[in-house]
């Protein structure tokens, strides 16, 4: 990313003067842009549709990013969902295939088993739910909003997007809307992977040992009481069968990593006395995420700002009164339960409370693409479905893993983001998103005088247990007691500090009325945010540079651990006690990280060694235990690092009593001093045969790198060396203890200063269409590596310097 003081950048289209009342067909006579043949709509130009009662202008700026502007409500919606069927119905018949657990109809038999456990795990339920719950209203948007899909499917049917090959898309109705939105609230809270990488590693070293690597926080006790629920339980049979997660994760991905971070500065700390916000989006890399930037005007509705294919509206952004966004809360609120299955007499049973009963069936049919039909049951417990296969249950029986997950019924989410996006100051937007429990968020909002920040989501009562590990489902101590009362959901409202802002840290203190999660993300990045949003005053350019800062305070407390009292004398004496040459590195490798200031640069030399130590480290602590590099072990130990707090971070800040010092493949046995001596020399080793033996030349760029890929896994961009890690605000996390490759970014910023005439400028790391014919397909990569932010206007005097003069006018089709 630039620095700051380069990053900040309007477009400049000229200005002139723009009419707002009947929207004209002048200079708009010609189809100038667009190719029919690729499914691509003309950027000029008139088109006729059915379904419009008025004429709608779509105007687009440099990247492709739309102003819709109509005068009504209705057409606004309308013109919306042609516009994002224009730009990402690729996008949007995937997710809506992944949804449905339909997949294979467009990939073949390769998706096949991903489908199967969206379609055990049943997202139409939930989606259902929340239609039958929504209002008339919002039903009415949901029904327009698909008439635009249609009207685009219609016209260009047999002329769409490559990608999508010969496959025709069904057209798109008003729930298919809703099983978006449930698609994202469970991508957002999505925990099976770590449940279940969890019992990979109790399968690795037992029960006894599993709490050490499943650490909840700094502060926190290690969770032996929660390790102990499994113990004497033969967890070879629980992962049987169990396929399909690796595909569905993949295609979560594009949803946005269950991380982000948001904050909003109050009057006091502004440097022009208005309030600041701004909200980063986290996503896997890749030419698009699932979120594009999208401007509404009607009239008595406006905003700009995030929208995720295939949902209508404003998800994230600014009305021109209040701003709000959203970053993960990290919620806990699914449960994975093993039960006791057998069969008995053409039924499954399933054990619960000491009695056999007779599990739920339901059929599904499944049709991948170039091979026969296929009809299969699925069992369902009182806990919720069967994930794993459980077709050749053997006659002794064996075990299922069942995942529990919150009922929606009566949920009225989807109108309280709708009121959200209408909200006129922090009380109303307040108001609003109290009523919004399907997705766990921490939703941040701020008007010009005020800021506010409030959790989402619905939470579960568990009767014992976190939640961290697999339950015993046969043993009712770990059932559900019904979901936390939503009054103890945490917020807050003008705090006397003058900020709020999260970054997927712990929001509240340990014993907590209510259980939201038990897997955190790293504290360092709400630490360095504390640190800046409390320094001086603000304004834009300020709020842009905490979004660029690649410094990491874990550098700090890895030095103050280097320096304790019961550390310092055992490091130097294992340091010396090294042969001669790996004695060197590592006293060479000492000194350089006590002097590094933590600015992970892309740049920087010390960046490197640092990042080399933390990664020599975790496998010189762990890899002798929970190896090889290609494992089930290590892969699911690796993983469990990038979501949440791990046990590498928490092993190097502390736990010297920790068993997993010892490296098991020596006769002898080792302590941390002597793990940390070794993986100091080796740190300089690795870099030398990485980067070379001129330490001079070496930058943490070169072997940290980002690369843009399209949905089939080829690189369209990169590697660009890039700066930051996981502990950074400026998050670019890798993989830390298997390779230095970039794993996600912040894909979509928002920034807000409220003291401006035009508050809201935002970055979007992709390209706005999917259609690799667009030109809009990867053109915003660059902006985002040179910091280029756009202006998203909202008085109509400024909309021709944003977005030009040429517009695609659509008219009602007579």
């Amino acid at each position: 990313m630039a620095s700051p003081a380069r990053s900040f950048f309007m477009p400049k289209f000229g200005c002139a003067a723009v009419v707002t009342g009947m929207l004209s067909l002048t200079g708009c006579q010609q189809w100038l842009g667009g190719s029919a043949e690729q499914g691509l709509p003309p950027s000029v130009g008139v088109q006729p549709l059915k379904g419009l009662a008025q004429n709608v202008s779509v105007r687009r700026n440099g990247l492709g990013m739309p102003l819709i502007e109509s005068n009504t409500f209705h057409d606004a919606l309308f013109a919306q969902g042609y516009v994002a069927a224009s730009d990402r119905i690729t996008q949007m018949v995937r997710m809506r295939l992944l949804a449905q657990g339909r997949l294979a109809e467009l990939d073949g038999v390769e998706a096949l088993d991903g489908d199967r456990l969206l379609r055990k795990i049943n997202l139409k339920k939930n989606a259902d739910q929340l239609y039958a719950a929504a209002s008339p209203r919002l039903k009415r948007f949901f029904d327009v909003y698909a008439r635009g899909v249609n009207a685009y499917l219609f016209r260009y049917r047999g002329k769409l997007p490559a990608p999508l090959g010969n496959y025709t898309p069904e057209y798109w109705k008003a729930e298919d809307s809703a099983l978006m939105f449930a698609l994202w609230s469970f991508s957002q809270s999505l925990n099976l992977q770590e449940e279940l990488g969890s019992l990979v590693l109790a399968q690795k070293v037992g029960t006894d040992k599993l709490a050490w690597l499943l650490p909840v926080y700094p502060d926190e006790s290690l969770p032996f009481a929660e390790a102990e629920k499994l113990k004497g339980v033969s967890l070879g049979g629980a992962l049987a069968n169990l396929s399909g997660l690796g595909t569905m994760s993949r295609e979560l991905e594009q949803l946005g990593a269950p991380s982000s971070s948001n904050w909003a500065i109050a009057p006091q700390r502004a440097r022009a006395g208005k309030s600041l916000f701004a909200n980063d989006t986290h996503a896997v890399i890749g030419v698009q995420s699932a979120w594009s930037f999208v401007q509404l005007r009607a009239p008595r509705y406006q905003a700009a700002g995030v929208a995720l294919a295939g949902l209508p509206g404003v998800l994230a952004g600014f009305n021109g009164q209040v701003a709000w966004g959203m970053s993960a809360v990290m919620g806990d609120n699914q449960d994975l339960f093993l039960e006791k299955v057998k069969s008995e007499g053409g039924r499954v049973l399933y054990q619960a409370n000491g009695k056999w009963q007779p599990a739920r069936v339901r059929q599904e049919n499944y049709l991948a693409k170039g091979q026969r039909p296929l009809r299969e049951a699925v069992y369902e417990t009182n806990h919720g479905p069967l994930l794993n296969d459980i077709a050749g249950l053997p006659a002794s029986g064996g075990y299922g893993v069942a995942v529990q997950l919150p009922d929606l019924a009566e949920d009225k989410s989807l109108d309280a983001l709708f009121d959200l996006s209408r909200a006129s100051n922090v009380e109303k937007a307040s108001d609003a998103s109290r009523q919004i429990r399907a997705v766990a968020t921490n939703l941040l909002f701020a008007d010009a005088n005020s800021i506010g920040w409030q959790v989402t989501g619905r939470f579960p009562n568990r009767l014992e247990g976190k939640g961290m590990l697999p339950s015993p489902g046969w043993d009712g101590r770990y059932d559900w007691d019904g979901l936390a009362d939503p009054m103890l959901h945490p917020y807050d409202q003008d705090p006397p500090q003058g900020w709020l802002g999260t970054a997927n840290q712990r929001i509240v203190p340990p014993g907590y009325g209510i259980q939201l999660s038990n897997a955190w993300y790293y504290p360092e990045r709400s630490e360095r945010l504390a640190e800046l949003a409390g320094a001086g005053k603000h304004d834009t350019r300020s709020m842009i540079a905490m979004q660029s800062d690649q410094t990491t305070l874990f550098a700090a407390k890895l030095k103050k651990m280097f320096l304790a009292p019961g550390m310092a004398q055992p490091l130097k004496s294992a340091i010396d006690a090294l042969p001669d040459a790996d004695r060197t590195k590592a006293r060479e490798a000492y000194t350089r990280l006590m002097a590094f200031d933590g600015r992970l640069s892309a740049q920087s030399a010390d960046a490197a060694l640092y990042e080399l130590f933390l990664q020599q480290s975790m496998q010189r602590t762990f890899l002798d235990e929970l190896g090889p590099v290609d494992s089930a072990a290590w892969k699911a130990f690796v993983a469990q690092g990038m979501a949440s707090y791990s046990a590498q971070a928490d092993h190097l800040l502390g736990r010297d009593d920790s068993p997993f010092w010892d490296d098991v493949s020596t006769p002898q046995k080792e302590d941390k001093p002597a793990i940390l001596a070794r993986s100091l020399a080796a740190a300089v080793s690795a870099g030398e045969a990485q980067l070379g033996n001129d330490q001079g030349t070496w930058q943490w760029g070169r072997l940290h790198r980002t690369t843009w890929t399209d949905a089939s896994g080829r690189a369209v961009r990169g590697p660009v060396a890039s700066g930051g890690d996981h502990t950074t605000l400026n998050a670019a996390p890798y993989r830390w203890g298997d390779n230095f490759d970039t794993a996600s970014i912040p894909s979509l910023r928002i920034v807000v200063d409220f003291a401006q005439a035009e508050p809201m400028i935002g970055l979007n790391s992709g390209g706005q269409s999917s259609n690799p014919a667009s030109t809009n397909y990867a053109d915003g990569i660059d902006a985002w590596l040179k910091g280029q932010y756009v202006s998203f206007p909202m008085q109509p005097q400024n909309f021709e310097k944003a977005y030009g003069i040429k517009r695609l006018t659509l008219t009602p089709q007579k």
